[in-house]
């Protein structure tokens, strides 16, 4: 079965197949994953003001396009000080859509006279899938009467430090710092940030992470009909 994930990033797919994997061991060869950017398929315009409003947008413009199973997620920093901002906006909140270094330079500027104890952040993912001939198997939430659809999420808890640290990641990972830590520090000896971390270790305890490996118990059920 194809799985079409809504994105026109190839990491991200790459992503979601080792969680694949390593949920659905050799089940996970069932399922054919292809990316919408492969396909041709445009971006849809994201109109919604919560992640599983984008998440599902995104999903079913794709399921609709091709008539075949859709996953697609959306996700964001939601920094407690700012009243849940950047929230939805996290990508473009210096304007420019996925400008990481403006972000990141215009939220330390925002909470730069915020003390350390009270920087709490979290990302959020939603991730959805739509089955376009799933029947009754899921929630219905769009138009479509015979689509069945179906929304996970996953939170991952940290602050936001006053400097950027780290190579890795993309988005605000130089300058969150995850509750939830490896068993190692940095060369300074100072938690990591998600930026410095590899991708096992973030993938283990990130928001899309989460999301995702929720899912999957989605993808064995009504997917690959485990």
């Amino acid at each position: 079965m194809t799985l079409v994930v809504a994105t026109h990033n190839e990491g991200k797919l790459a992503e979601i197949q080792r969680i694949l994997a390593d949920d659905l061991g050799s089940n996970a060869e069932a399922i054919t994953l292809v990316t919408a950017g492969s396909l041709g398929l445009p971006d849809p315009v994201e109109t919604g003001v919560t992640f599983e409003e984008n998440a599902l947008l995104k999903a079913r413009d794709v399921a609709r396009r091709t008539n075949l199973p859709a996953l697609a997620d959306d996700s964001g920093l939601i920094v407690d000080v700012l009243g849940a901002a950047p929230g939805i906006l996290s990508a473009r909140w210096a304007g420019a859509h996925g400008h990481d270094k403006a972000n990141n330079a215009l939220l330390l500027a925002q909470i730069e006279d915020i003390p350390d104890s009270r920087r709490t952040a979290r990302f959020v993912c939603a991730a959805a899938l739509v089955l376009p001939d799933g029947g009754d198997a899921g929630q219905r939430v769009g138009d479509d009467d015979n689509a069945a659809e179906f929304v996970r999420f996953g939170e991952m808890k940290g602050s936001i430090i006053r400097k950027p640290r780290g190579e890795h990641g993309f988005g605000y990972d130089p300058i969150f710092v995850p509750a939830e830590q490896p068993d190692r520090t940095d060369e300074d000896g100072l938690p990591l940030t998600s930026a410095q971390m590899d991708a096992g270790e973030k993938n283990a305890i990130s928001h899309r992470g989460k999301a995702l490996k929720a899912m999957t118990e989605v993808i064995s059920a009504h997917i690959i009909g485990l």
